[in-house]
């Protein structure tokens, strides 16, 4: 490989990296913070005062994080330049009664979360990732569990038992055919125990669980010439990963008069609706935070809104050769052919021409090629946290992200290429060079 290729590919690589640490939202959101700390941001706590002085800050809470930087602000009223996505992703996820034994196996209840293509997850290596709530000498205190090891299967029916799924397809019943195998017994096995083991913890303390499964297989770039990337959960890690790189920069080459700010929202595969998904209170009440802290007021907050953008990130359909027929002819997306505009007239992106002007300006700025989706008429459309923080904030936003196949599938494919404009164009968004 040549250097050149080398150099176009590090975000791939990196990606790769971020997108294996990060089996489940909390951990996605404890890698962020860590690179963020590194970068010398400070996380600040909801239930205490915020400082006044300019610097670089971020909360979290749960699987959610937002980070910004005043250090460039100008004033209480200086408006945002907000990247907006998410850390969840299709998976199975653990019921909170799991254990079964059926048939002389032993079996986890699980269930999926979001929109998985459940077919995806059969016949492959998982592990277990998530968080625990475990009683502490002073409550209950929150342990992050990563089981990144092959403990579990779904395994797939045999085609000498059902003739017919060759020429239909696997024919799945979420409730009863989609929990994993991971042992042997006529009595069921101990989920609490295993649990306990793992986090060196009495099994008598362990309180409750948000557990998911995820693929052992690790991320990796593939193809005849290395310029593709398989990996888990590149909707929407992909653009967690491209977004904080992208704040990183923007705060080591900031533009004057402009506060950058990353948000990611847990829970966008199953509509938002949660205290810390795009449609709570989070954002708004950091945006106004962040304008008191500055010596501001409600007035300020308001003039700081009527300036600011939100680019909403969100992985983008490219076009399937093996089903152009699913796709709007006039606009075919390409992998390694750049980040992607997405517009849709029934507003399930929040895009409108000032949004996708600002974007397309931002691409110019960053030297990258930028590609427009629209879906085919006849056919739904997805939607993202765009509209919902168009709507929450009253800000103009647009929707973007850069192009894959296979979404919400357990494993999905990206050009290498793309991380890295993906990159280059979010951090001349967040850094807008006029």
């Amino acid at each position: 490989m040549t250097a050149a290729a080398s150099d176009a590919f590090f975000h791939a690589d990196q990606m790769c990296a971020f997108i294996d640490a990060a089996p489940s939202p909390f951990h996605a959101c404890a890698e962020a913070a860590a690179r963020l700390e590194a970068a010398g941001f400070q996380e600040l706590e909801e239930t205490e005062r915020w400082p006044r002085e300019a610097g670089r800050y971020y909360v979290r809470q749960s699987g959610s994080l937002v980070a910004w930087s005043t250090e460039a602000a100008r004033g209480p009223g200086t408006p945002f330049r907000i990247v907006g996505a998410h850390t969840d992703s299709p998976n199975l996820r653990i019921k909170p009664y799991p254990d079964r034994a059926q048939a002389g196996w032993q079996l986890l209840a699980a269930e999926p979360y979001g929109g998985a293509l459940l077919n995806s997850w059969l016949d492959r290596d998982l592990g277990l990732s998530g968080r625990v709530s475990v009683r502490a000498a002073k409550g209950v205190e929150e342990r992050l569990l990563k089981v990144d090891r092959p403990i579990l299967r779904v395994p797939q029916l045999a085609i000498h038992l059902d003739r017919e799924i060759r020429e239909t397809g696997v024919r799945l019943n979420p409730q009863q055919h989609l929990h994993p195998v991971w042992g042997v017994g006529t009595s069921p096995a101990d989920f609490t125990a295993f649990l306990a083991d793992e986090l060196e913890v009495a099994a008598e303390d362990i309180v409750s669980w948000e557990l998911m499964t995820h693929d052992v297989a690790p991320s990796r770039r593939i193809g005849r010439d290395g310029d593709l990337v398989s990996a888990p959960r590149l909707d929407n890690l992909g653009t967690t990963y491209a977004g904080l790189q992208a704040l990183l920069s923007a705060v080591e080459s900031p533009t004057e008069g402009v506060v950058p700010l990353l948000v990611l929202f847990d829970h966008e595969e199953v509509g938002s609706v949660s205290e810390r998904g795009a449609a709570s209170t989070l954002l708004p009440r950091v945006l106004e935070r962040v304008v008191l802290a500055a010596g501001g007021d409600r007035e300020d907050l308001l003039r700081a809104l009527a300036g600011s953008i939100c680019a909403s990130g969100d992985m983008a359909h490219a076009t399937h050769p093996n089903y152009p027929d699913r796709h709007e002819p006039a606009h075919l997306i390409q992998v390694n052919g750049g980040p992607v505009l997405k517009v849709n007239v029934n507003l399930r992106y929040a895009t409108d021409a000032r949004g996708a002007a600002a974007f397309a300006r931002a691409c110019e700025q960053a030297g990258v090629p930028m590609q427009r989706f629209v879906n085919r008429a006849d056919l739904p459309c997805g939607s993202t946290v765009g509209p919902i923080t168009a709507a929450g904030i009253g800000v103009t936003t647009v929707d973007v992200g850069a192009p894959q196949l296979a979404m919400h599938s357990a494993r999905e494919l990206c050009g290498a290429a793309d991380p890295g404009m993906y990159v280059a164009a979010l951090a001349a968004f967040l850094a807008p060079a006029d």
